[in-house]
């Protein structure tokens, strides 16, 4: 997400650091790329507009700081823009009522509103600490109940059985009853896709709506339609009182003009991003950790808390007890390091969250992709369990042998097994390390090797 924003903001900005004074002449051109940048990034036209407005005015007043060079300043305005572009700070769910929290589902067909329900159940169960019951009420789309009852499944979700020959007010109130009955904190309530313009539809939903009063009705939007997922926001906004928006698809948008259009044109705040399809792959939206990835500064926060959410922690414990006793970090323990990473979704999900990407050119980035860690795993599984104890075992032979196994080739085998040892010896400085600190090192090193130095 961002990609290509980035890089344009990058380099447009890198124009004014050196400046002695900021002056209109000066900031002319490199406004007039900004604005480029966000037009060609698909933000709407109004939000262009009045943020290049506000940057200007505040650039040309007296924000600039004494302790800021004039190029720092006008970076630290353009950021602090973009965050109230955005909302300024992460809207919480507000579930703040007597159970059960209704929490009402809307949007287009397509736009991911299923898979949202699970991954939101799975976020509450694991981050709120809530009791969560999941029901579809989308009684047009065929299996869309069945797809539901199975995400369910996945996460751990209670589940309210429902037919496509009831009514959808009718499923809506029979969930609500069986989730007081459980005493469980919030009913997530999936309905149908529908259009804006679809009398009855809007109808049904407002009925919904007005018989189950939820205390979140969240507008579940696909981010790669750009400023078009602002504009049928507001849509559904003029019709139902709409408390937030989930952007989904984020990990396929490479431009970020929803993101960056939504708060301005609807009013109603991003409360999360749907950043892949897995049930895990959901993050909070905080506008300013967002502006720091689009300015090619990383969001190291939100890579932490991946790292906190998504690493064994057994297993790390029991690696750090095994480093600090002095005993080799082997192929078993870097089979586990390449398994963590897979969980915190690849190196592509890690991408725009490291710290300097806006400096990598994005013919590289494009280049990048998460076949080479994948091919490891499938390597070292192709090895004996006396090769991963003990890799200098493996000579040629057994190289061209685990190269067959694994359908690859010696200069693979040879890479990973090169890979492995940049790892083990950073493994022995962190012999008195922290394992959070560990873990997260482990992490960030398999993905700058792998991302720009061909492994």
């Amino acid at each position: 997400m961002f990609d290509n924003l980035t890089e344009r903001l990058t380099l447009s900005l890198k124009k004014i650091r050196g400046q002695g004074r900021l002056t209109e002449a000066n900031i002319q051109d490199t406004l007039r790329e900004v604005r480029m940048a966000l037009l060609e990034a698909d933000v709407a036209l109004p939000v262009v507009k009045d943020f290049i407005e506000q940057v200007k005015t505040r650039a040309l007043g007296q924000d600039v700081q004494g302790s800021l060079s004039p190029g720092q300043s006008f970076i630290k305005i353009v950021n602090e823009e973009l965050i109230s572009v955005m909302g300024k700070a992460n809207e919480k769910l507000n579930l703040a009522t007597q159970p059960p929290a209704v929490i009402l589902m809307a949007g287009l067909q397509g736009a991911g509103k299923t898979t949202t329900v699970a991954k939101l159940a799975k976020y509450l169960k694991e981050s709120e600490r809530r009791s969560v019951v999941v029901a579809s009420a989308d009684v047009y789309r065929p299996a869309a109940i069945e797809q539901l009852k199975t995400l369910a499944g996945e996460v751990g979700a209670d589940f309210f059985p429902s037919e496509a020959t009831q009514a959808p007010l009718e499923i809506a109130k029979a969930a609500l009853e069986y989730t007081r009955k459980r005493y469980k904190d919030v009913l997530i309530l999936d309905t149908a896709g529908r259009l804006h313009v679809d009398e009855a539809m809007m109808q049904e939903i407002q009925e919904l709506h007005r018989e189950i009063q939820p205390i979140e009705t969240l507008f579940v939007v696909d981010a790669m339609t750009g400023q078009d997922a602002a504009n049928t926001a507001k849509s559904f906004g003029d019709a139902l009182p709409l408390t937030g928006v989930v952007l989904t698809k984020t990990d396929g948008d490479a431009r970020g003009g929803a993101a960056l259009s939504v708060r301005h044109i609807t009013g109603k705040p991003i409360k999360f991003l749907g950043v892949g399809e897995k049930t895990t792959a959901l993050e909070k939206f905080h506008p300013d950790r967002i502006a720091s990835r689009i300015l090619g500064m990383g969001d190291v926060l939100s890579l932490i808390e991946d790292a906190e959410r998504t690493i064994d922690k057994a297993k790390a414990e029991k690696l750090v007890k095994k480093i600090q006793k002095g005993a080799s970090f082997n192929l078993n323990d870097y089979y586990d390091q390449l398994q963590q990473l897979k969980n915190m979704g690849g190196i592509t999900a890690m991408m725009d969250k490291l710290p300097g990407m806006g400096n990598v050119p994005q013919h590289v980035k494009e280049q990048v992709n998460d076949d080479a860690w994948k091919r490891q795993i499938v390597i070292i599984e192709s090895m004996t369990l006396k090769e991963r104890r003990d890799p200098d075992l493996i000579n040629t032979s057994r190289k061209e042998r685990i190269a067959k196994g694994s359908g690859s080739d010696m200069q693979d085998v040879n890479k990973m097994l090169k890979q492995f040892d940049q790892m083990q010896k950073m493994m022995k400085k962190f012999k008195k390390g922290n394992l959070m600190n560990m873990m997260r090192g482990a992490g960030g090193n398999i993905a700058r090797g792998m991302n720009f130095r061909g492994v």
